[in-house]
């Protein structure tokens, strides 16, 4: 592989407070500890000279006909990277160990078993970490052949081995070459720690293949609490693990990706940092999650969610920021990191996000949702919290906002704003008349049916016969494929079919959906983008949802095929089908997960109706 994989090869592994992704050719090249919105450790990925890596693999001619392949094992995180050469066969199981309780840890273990099983393999090492995302520099420390000590500003990482590897400097780095025979077996094991923690125990085989045994049962036992039991079983458990390794244990925030600066166009500026939790993202994940039987991590997110809604902010402020970091910590500035080239020359490289200054009134839709999802409203406080937002909401909702995109183009009256305002009070008045809560139920209501005229008159497009992105334009935008989800109009309502049409006519490539054409509708950045993962999913449930169940069941069929090799998306598809933008994303696996089973229940539907079905 060149110095730059593709965004596809890679597979993530994790312990619940960050995660690190393994290119096919057996390079760790990202990982941030210790937490996910932690500095590099390792950043090859986003350049190949000066942000680091790990690279443990068999070292064979190129020419001596070398297969490699990459799986998970069955049902769990740990990802398996095989080497198939004419002398033999041979693999490196990489994990880490999870960390399911709520308290954070500054100790975190990355894995690697290397094992042959046929024949003989010469395998070959190379540790460089540059800490700090390739700025700060660090010191080795040798305490003996099989150890040593990279000591960065406040984290040291250490290298420790089995017998059978014995590393040499290379500078401030190390490498090593060994070889195996079949059922021979050594391990690698990496352990970020605080600066001037004491080191761990030097690992032995059996501690590795206890953590391993640990690793494969935490995941396999997590997993009998899915619920689903539809046709795409395995790909909505690999979805469903993905999106338990992009959730912060302790707080129970899920972030967007475990990336950032992955381009949505190669050599562009659209490079954003996606380590954080998004209201909007996070809020949609919870029906979910409860549909999947995961009610435990639905009620975790929900918590942290009550805490930002109780938290005191100055009386300007806004009541909820668009994103947070997984602590909670609003803080989220924007920075470029200008001495990195950005993945296959794509620059700017950002650590941050100032997109979490805008107004996105969105957010208090999916937010209302999210907490009185299934009639539990949670605590009487977190109610008194909820219903003040609504109150401030019935104030400010008629305004232009940056939108679901963040767009950096200026502010708009957005059609997917306002749709999700209306949630919000809708949500708010049935919570307060079911469970007879005190609230302006009557202001509440003026409010949800003021917005619902508003998005007839001014969001629907006569000459388009569409609901538009805002109401000063007459282009598509992919995010109203929700309008049927969250019950604002029927999914088999004649403008909502008129919609739906085109959507498919304008922004649908072969089942992939862009968000919106950028050239009609400016969004202050340069260049393009690919179609939108998240969006192709949204449109297999519209068309599910809306009785077009083969088309439906074919685009599904299709966005399939553009997972990578162990089952995960990234957030976009580019024009020759590759992978784009950070990796793997949240929101696309959620997405997938809730068309598969909304393309489930309306083919169980359907069956009954035709009286094919029996129990």
């Amino acid at each position: 592989m060149n110095r730059y994989p593709p965004i596809a090869e890679h597979g993530m592994v994790g312990d619940l407070q960050t995660a690190a992704l393994v290119a096919s050719d057996g390079t760790v090249d990202w990982w941030c500890t210790p937490r996910f919105d932690s500095p590099s450790v390792f950043a090859s990925l986003l350049d190949g000279e000066r942000g680091g890596h790990c690279r443990l693999a068999a070292e064979y001619p190129d020419d001596d006909g070398m297969t490699v392949r990459q799986l998970y094992l069955s049902d769990t995180a740990v990802l398996v990277t095989r080497f198939m050469a004419p002398g033999g066969v041979g693999e490196v199981a990489d994990f880490m160990v999870p960390d399911d309780s709520s308290t954070p840890t500054g100790v975190h273990r990355l894995l690697r078993v290397v094992r042959v099983v046929r024949g003989s393999l010469p395998f070959a090492l190379s540790c460089q970490p540059r800490f700090d995302y390739g700025r700060a520099p660090h010191t080795l420390e040798r305490p003996d052949e099989h150890s040593a000590v990279f000591r960065g500003p406040g984290t040291d990482l250490h290298l420790q081995s089995t017998d059978g590897v014995v590393f040499h400097e290379d500078g401030n780095d190390i490498s090593a070459r060994f070889t195996l025979s079949a059922g021979q077996a050594v391990a690698v094991v990496l352990t970020s720690t605080p600066g001037g923690h004491p080191a761990p125990p030097r690992p032995t085989l059996e501690k590795a293949a206890d953590a391993l045994e640990t690793c494969r049962a935490f995941w396999q036992s997590w997993l009998r609490s899915c619920t689903y039991r539809g046709r795409w079983q395995d790909i909505v458990n690999r979805s469903a693990i993905t999106l338990k390794l992009l959730t912060y244990a302790p707080t129970g925030a899920p972030i967007a990706a475990a990336t950032m600066g992955l381009p949505e166009q190669i050599g562009g500026e659209r490079n954003w940092d996606y380590r954080y939790t998004w209201v909007r993202d996070a809020s949609l994940s919870v029906r979910a999650l409860i549909d999947l039987g995961f009610h435990e991590e639905a009620h975790a997110f929900r918590r942290w969610l009550r805490e930002r809604i109780e938290t005191d902010r100055p009386p300007s402020a806004d009541p909820l920021q668009i994103m947070y970091r997984i602590d909670g910590d609003p803080h989220l500035t924007e920075e470029t990191l200008d001495h990195l080239e950005g993945y296959r020359g794509s620059r700017p490289v950002r650590a941050g996000n100032a997109a979490a200054d805008q107004l996105q009134l969105d957010i208090y839709g999916e937010a209302s949702d999210a907490l009185i999802v299934g009639g539990d409203i949670g605590a009487i406080r977190g109610w008194h919290s909820l219903s003040q937002v609504l109150d401030w909401l019935a104030d400010h909702w008629d305004q232009p906002d940056e939108g679901i995109w963040e767009t950096r183009g200026g502010r708009q009256d957005f059609t997917y704003s306002r749709l999700m305002t209306w949630v919000a009070f809708d949500r708010g008045v049935s919570a307060a008349t079911r469970f007879s809560r005190p609230a302006d139920t009557a202001r509440w209501t003026g409010a949800r049916d003021a917005v619902f005229r508003q998005i007839v008159e001014r969001g629907w497009h006569d000459k388009r016969q569409a609901f538009v992105q805002h109401y000063d334009t007459d282009v598509l935008d992919a995010s109203l494929l929700l309008m049927p989800r969250v019950g604002f109009v029927s999914p088999r309502d004649p403008d909502w079919l008129s919609t739906l049409d085109a959507m498919g006519e304008e922004l649908v490539s072969d089942s992939l959906v862009y968000r919106y054409d950028p050239t009609a509708s400016p969004d202050g950045l340069r260049g393009s983008e690919g179609t939108f993962n998240l969006c192709s999913f949204f449109y297999v449930e519209a068309l599910a949802r809306s009785g077009r169940l083969d088309q439906a069941h074919h685009a599904f069929d299709k966005m399939l095929t553009y997972a990578n090799h162990v089952g995960l998306f990234a957030e976009e598809i580019g024009p020759s089908g590759e992978q784009l933008g950070n990796f793997p994303q949240a929101f696309t696996h959620l997405a997938l997960v809730t068309a598969a089973m909304a393309l489930d229940e309306e083919m169980e539907k359907a069956r009954n109706r035709a009286g094919g079905w029996r129990p």
